[in-house]
């Protein structure tokens, strides 16, 4: 079982930047795919950026790429999303989660748990 808690979101003007946090519960965080996704207001949820146990490996949606970075910290049980270059349109709730096992996956129902979500807004 993993619980997770996200953090950092916030209001930012168009090109500023937030880096958001995801703590884990559990002693096993470091056995976990952990994946960022996002849900606008009206849309679908969907992927954003997924890192692999050890994060040799990482995965980006296609309009975040040379934008955002995935990172995670297992000693400190603490997955990231460094976000650059903010646009309007990236404005959402993002979402953590976790797969557990060591393959990428931007499915949202290949993740086995999720947090509640954090606001990020991006003015223009």
């Amino acid at each position: 079982q993993v619980q997770l808690v996200e953090s950092g979101g916030g209001l930012v003007q168009t090109g500023g930047s937030l880096r958001l946090f995801c703590a884990a519960s559990g002693r096993t965080f470091s056995r976990y795919t952990m994946g960022w996704f996002r849900q606008a207001p009206g849309k679908q949820r969907e992927f954003v950026a997924a890192i692999t146990w050890s994060g040799g490996s990482t995965w980006y949606e296609d309009s975040v790429k040379g934008r955002f970075t995935i990172s995670r910290d297992n000693a400190e049980n603490t997955v990231y999303l460094q976000m650059s270059g903010l646009k309007p349109e990236d404005t959402a709730v993002y979402y953590c989660a976790a797969r557990n096992n060591n393959m990428l996956s931007t499915l949202v129902s290949e993740y086995n748990y999720w947090g509640q979500g954090t606001q990020v807004t991006v003015s223009s």
